[in-house]
């Protein structure tokens, strides 16, 4: 019953004090008419109460999210599937997801009746333009009286996650020199290191393929050998993406951070679906991405990627330089100084190739004093080191200028040549 009481609406506070005000009257007066109309409705709000307070309904409550991963700017859609466990019917029942701001407003519906052992499934739809990760639920429920006296709530407990990732544009395949390192255009090669994987033959066991016999060696230890199987080998590269607020302009989807974020999003699958074994790097350090799936682990981490405080791109940079196994290394770039484009730029060497998606930051802040002189001088250092420049300014693609990454002419450095 206090239970009840709690739950009273607007409406029903107000029958209850208008039906305490009649009786109170109706005493000072001494109008038993006035009383009889105040008792009833006080008592009204009352009973509502004790009724729906006593409503034992058992609802039992599970959500889909299809899909449940969604590039930015896409639609997912959340089916609820609520059943009534019990056998009784319900009666009215308001239902109240509940979602982030950045989903959309919280979506609610009416359900009058939901007979015994019955299921009703609810289908809406949200759309975020804002990447990240985000929690749908809990659901609410409130049980209502047929006046709207009493409106009590009750609430699940499930959530699920919605994974909105950065948007991926498809990239048009451009030939990259060093990405496979010390194998050519070749992706397979024999290991020629000793152990267990030495390309030298084995004796044969059950089930190995007789084509692979190595009749030589056979005659040579008196039973059957076989040649090892070659191994699949895949070369490495690695994706630096300068996540520095400071080092970027503009505000929402689309500032420079969150275009450049896409931008590695989409390099990074692209490089991963040509084949080439790919490790995320940021200016605070390697990012972990696991074995199962590059690009999902990929944009699973770009999604939740956010701006750091750092000022300078050193943990970076040692990141790259402590595994020099890389033949490729891509670097999505905001503003940088020359001493930083310097030390960045030293780590492009012998058949290691270099691409740098420099972000035009100034065409997103017009009011960026002196940042396309920097801009130049920061272009034709790294072109002097060998670095490929793609250029990537405000309302341009990635699409539309990757094709630059092929291009191998180098700058002209301010007072002398390249």
């Amino acid at each position: 019953m206090r239970a009840g009481l709690s739950a009273l609406t607007s409406r029903g506070r107000s029958f209850l004090a208008a039906g305490v005000a009649a009786l109170l009257m109706a005493v000072l007066l001494g109008e038993h008419d006035l009383l009889r109309i105040g008792v009833l409705i006080a008592s009204l709000p009352l009973l509502a109460a004790m009724v729906v307070a006593r409503t034992r309904y058992r609802l039992s409550c599970a959500r889909r999210l299809s899909p449940a991963r969604v590039e930015a700017g896409g639609e997912t859609t959340v089916t609820l599937r609520l059943e009534n466990v019990t056998r009784l019917p319900t009666g009215l029942l308001l239902i109240e997801d509940t979602v982030p701001y950045a989903l959309g407003v919280r979506p609610r519906f009416v359900l009058d009746r939901v007979e015994a052992r019955g299921i009703r499934e609810i289908d809406y739809r949200v759309r975020s333009d804002l990447r990240g990760r985000f929690s749908i639920g809990p659901l609410a429920v409130r049980i209502t009286d047929p006046f709207g006296l009493v409106e009590l709530t009750r609430a699940f407990t499930i959530t699920d996650t919605l994974t909105v990732t950065p948007q991926v544009l498809s990239l048009p395949h451009v030939r990259l020199s060093g990405e496979w390192t010390g194998g050519g255009d070749s992706r397979t090669r024999s290991v020629a290191a000793a152990g267990d994987d030495d390309v030298a033959p084995r004796e044969y066991r059950q089930g190995d393929d007789l084509r692979r016999v190595h009749w030589r060696s056979t005659a040579r230890h008196g039973e059957l050998m076989v040649r090892r199987e070659e191994q699949q080998w895949q070369s490495r590269g690695a994706l630096l993406l300068d996540t520095r607020r400071y080092a970027h302009r503009g505000e929402g989807p689309r500032s420079s951070f969150e275009v450049a974020v896409s931008a590695a999003a989409s390099i990074g699958v692209h490089l991963a679906h040509e084949g080439l074994g790919l490790r995320l790097v940021t200016d605070q350090g390697a990012e972990h991405l696991t074995d199962s799936g590059v690009s999902h682990s990929l944009l699973d981490t770009l999604a939740v990627v956010k701006g750091s405080p750092n000022r300078s791109l050193d943990m970076g940079i040692s990141a790259l330089r402590q595994d020099g196994g890389d033949g490729l290394i891509v670097a999505v770039l905001g503003s940088l100084d020359p001493e930083e484009a310097r030390d960045l730029a030293k780590l492009r060497h012998g058949g290691v190739t270099g691409v740098a998606v420099l972000m035009d930051v100034e065409s997103w802040d017009v009011r960026s004093y002196g940042s396309a002189e920097n801009y130049q001088t920061v272009t034709n250092l790294m072109a002097g080191f060998g670095w490929r420049i793609v250029r990537l300014p405000a309302g341009a693609s990635i699409a539309a200028v990757w094709p630059d990454a092929a291009n191998k002419n180098r700058f002209t450095l301010t007072g002398g040549a390249a």
